[in-house]
């Protein structure tokens, strides 16, 4: 994985970057599609140093990434300059499991699945033949958090 560019001043450790993921909910994702670039939110969840999305698999984005999977990603909080902080990771996908995901074992799958239960679904997984897992590997990512020069 690539060095940090933004200033030292204000990047956050890995711990701080472990923590700032695990505790916000939404990313925006960018992928690179034949009409150009396509922005969207999404739900994640940050397990074993990977981003875990789950996407509709007959999407845009869907289409996007499999011609292409180089995706660029945001997690953001933060109301007034002094307290921006954020991360961007920057890498490629790689589908996990079966497309639709309808629940077959996934051995890899567990951990994230889980989590994505607990976070947002209230513990139980639903599997509704729509979605499909991505798992983003981190080339680079860049963090910032204003709140270290305030």
């Amino acid at each position: 994985m690539k060095e940090q560019r933004r200033s030292r001043k204000i990047a956050m450790t890995p711990e701080e970057v472990d923590a700032f993921l695990a505790e916000e909910r939404t990313v925006r994702v960018a992928t690179n599609g034949t009409h150009g670039p396509h922005a969207t939110p999404l739900w994640y969840v940050w397990h074993g140093g990977a981003m875990w999305l789950t996407s509709l698999s007959r999407s845009q984005r869907w289409a996007d990434l499999a011609a292409d999977p180089r995706i660029a990603a945001v997690v953001d909080a933060g109301q007034d300059y002094a307290e921006l902080r954020g991360v961007e990771i920057r890498g490629r996908v790689e589908v996990v499991g079966e497309v639709p995901r309808t629940g077959e074992p996934v051995p890899e799958l567990d951990g994230p699945e889980q989590a994505f239960a607990d976070r947002y679904t209230g513990g139980t997984m639903h599997h509704d033949g729509r979605h499909a897992w991505l798992k983003l590997v981190p080339e680079k990512i860049t963090s910032w958090d204003f709140r270290k020069i305030g």
